[in-house]
C-alpha cells in the first residue's frame, strides 16, 4: 500500500474510533451536565468529526490510485487539521464554556472546505 494511502486510512480510522468514543461520552456522560445549547455544540463537533474521519479514509483510498497526488496529500492533512481545530475546539467550548474557543472553529471549518476542494481538484486532474 502506498505510504500516503496507509497513513490516511489509518488516521481516518483512528479519528473515526475517537468520534464514536467522544459521541458516546457526550450522549451518555454529558447529557445531564451540559445545557441543551452546549450539548448541541458538542454534537456538531461529533458530526463533523465523524464525517471527516470518513473523508480521510476516502482520501487514503484515493491515494491508492493517485499515489503521487499532492492535492490528495493536502486534502488529507487539511481534513485532519479541520477535525482537530473544528471538532476539538467545539468539544472544548462545550465542556468549558470559554467563548473564545468558538473563534477556533471557523479556522477548522475553512480547513474542511479547502480539504474538499483539494480532493475535488485531485479527482479532476487525475489521468
Amino acid at each position: 500500500m502506498a505510504p500516503a494511502a496507509k497513513l490516511f486510512v489509518a488516521l481516518g480510522s483512528l479519528f473515526g474510533l475517537a468520534a464514536v468514543v467522544v459521541g458516546a461520552f457526550g450522549a451518555h456522560g454529558l447529557k445531564a451536565r451540559l445545557t441543551p445549547e452546549m450539548l448541541a455544540i458538542y454534537q456538531t463537533g461529533v458530526q463533523y468529526h465523524f464525517y471527516h474521519s470518513l473523508g480521510l479514509v476516502l482520501v487514503g483510498l484515493a491515494c491508492l490510485h493517485l499515489p503521487e497526488s499532492r492535492a490528495l496529500y493536502a486534502a488529507g492533512w487539511l481534513m485532519a487539521a479541520g477535525i482537530v481545530l473544528f471538532s476539538f475546539g467545539l468539544y472544548a467550548l462545550a465542556l468549558t464554556g470559554a467563548k473564545w474557543l468558538g473563534a477556533v472553529a471557523p479556522v477548522g471549518g475553512t480547513a474542511f472546505i479547502l480539504a474538499w476542494g483539494a480532493f475535488a481538484w485531485a479527482a479532476w486532474r487525475s489521468p
